[in-house]
Formats: structure tokens, sequence, C-alpha cells
């Protein structure tokens, strides 16, 4: 698995595991504040999408995953 799916599949769990977390209607809220950790995902997603900067993707290359097309 290429670098850009981890990124994508790790980020598309972690929205919908804080968004349970935070959500009072869930069955395993927690806290609302799990929903500022949403926002700072998105965000980051966001200015990736600019800068091309992303840290899991750096931490993944140094731990020797390779590249790939997402898409």
């Amino acid at each position: 698995m290429s670098i850009e799916r981890i990124v994508m599949a790790f980020a598309g769990f972690m929205i919908m595991l804080t968004i349970a977390l935070g959500v009072a209607e869930s069955p395993i809220f927690h806290h609302h504040y799990w929903l500022y950790f949403t926002a700072f995902i998105g965000f980051n997603l966001f200015q990736s999408a600019f800068t091309g900067f992303c840290p899991l993707a750096l931490i993944l290359k140094k731990m020797g995953k390779q590249p790939g097309a997402a898409f």
C-alpha cells in the first residue's frame, strides 16, 4: 500500500472515530472536545493539498513505505 493510500485510510478512520467519540448520540460518546480533533484533521488535509506537507507521510516515508499514485 502506498503512502498516499495509507494517509487517506488513516485520516478517514480517525475522522470516523473522533466523530463517534464527540457526538452525544453515539454509543461510544466520550466528550464533545473530540470534535476539535476532527477539525484539526480536516484542516491538516486541507493545508496539505496546497503545501504538500503531511506529517504522517513523512513518518511513513522514514519507515520505508513507498510513495505511489493514489488513483
